[in-house]
């Protein structure tokens, strides 16, 4: 699997973890299926499959050569890089367009998504019994879940490591969006939304000098929340990442075209025009087009677009499914 990279492979790694952490923010929109679109799918599970006993044996017996090779570790650090660094700028970006732009985002994603499902699909061609009952599992569980009803947030350490375990399934089950499961959860805006926020101030703080910072208790409160997360996001990744691993060998067509079904069924969360929208505010009372004010982070209402925004959002949806085609078309060129 180890192969050295060029520079340009380098970078071209970094810039797939900035697409992959970007969509891993962004509720209904899965990092694993950018992954997956993108063609690095595969690698990205075998590589979090190495890190192993064998591969700790190396690490600590001082064979860092063999280490690096046997967890594939480039790849791993620029995909990886690209993926912390995009929760501190491209998914900024991608906050302000959700905040102001929301109907045109979401747009967006659904193209792209309708344009992965055939970029998936399209040479599967082995549509048997056991792969179609497959789809149509997949297709339900990815309904059922777009229909769930948000919880209320928890900051127990316990329930939080949980969630890293759990919110990092975006990140390896395309379709499955780690931060709409955290949304479900009661504990988005905690977890991505603040606790990344107070991360961030902190370094800040710390490389201008400012050590009183660590004083504080409220935000001394919210690193021990990010850094317990991040733990359960790490121990999920290498688990989830062995058992998809296994799976993907032995049962490769089924898993498969599961996939294909749950990112089908998932298109009910990103739908632009749903009645559900999720504001994101910290609790914030917040006013809708129709200037009724939103009293809780998470509120029903029927949103009043125009028709101008409408035939707008539906550009953007051509757009989704044009920009996936045409990573399909440059990915065929280049082979």
């Amino acid at each position: 699997m180890y192969k050295e990279r060029s520079l340009m492979q380098k970078v071209n790694l970094f810039l797939k973890g900035l697409a992959m952490g970007g969509a891993n923010k962004v509720p209904g929109v899965s990092g694993g299926m950018v992954a997956f679109v993108m063609g690095f799918y595969e690698e990205l599970i075998f590589t979090f499959q190495r890190i192993n006993g064998k591969a700790f044996k190396l690490l600590f017996s001082g064979r860092f050569k063999s280490f690096a090779q046997y967890t594939n570790i480039q790849f791993l650090i620029f995909v990886m890089l690209g993926s912390m660094f995009s929760y501190f700028s491209v998914s900024l970006i991608l906050d302000y367009f959700l905040k102001n732009y929301e109907l045109y985002v979401w747009a967006w994603f659904f193209g792209m998504i309708i344009g992965s499902i055939y970029y998936i699909s399209k040479d599967f061609g082995d549509w048997k019994l056991k792969n179609v009952l497959a789809l149509i599992i997949g297709a339900s569980v990815g309904l059922a879940i777009s229909f769930m009803t948000p919880a209320k947030e928890n900051d127990n350490l316990w329930f939080v490591f949980l969630c890293g375990i759990i919110g990092v399934s975006g990140m390896t089950l395309p379709g499955l969006s780690g931060s709409f499961i955290l949304i479900l959860l009661g504990n988005y805006v905690l977890l991505l939304v603040d606790s990344v926020n107070v991360f961030g101030n902190v370094i800040t703080q710390l490389f201008s000098g400012n050590f009183d910072v660590l004083k504080d208790v409220v935000k001394v409160r919210y690193l021990k929340i990010i850094g317990v997360f991040t733990l359960g996001s790490a121990f999920g990744l290498v688990s989830i990442s062995h058992v998809l691993g296994y799976v993907l060998k032995r049962w490769h067509q089924i898993v498969t075209a599961l996939i294909i079904g749950f990112i089908t069924g998932s298109l009910g969360i990103v739908w632009p025009w749903k009645n559900t929208i999720y504001k994101i505010e910290n609790g914030v009372h917040l006013l809708d087009k129709k200037g009724n004010k939103i009293v809780e982070n998470y509120q029903r209402y029927i949103p009043d677009f125009s028709l101008q925004e409408t035939w707008i959002a539906v550009g953007f949806i051509v757009f989704g499914i044009l920009l996936i085609l045409g990573i399909d078309y440059y990915g065929r060129k280049r082979k």
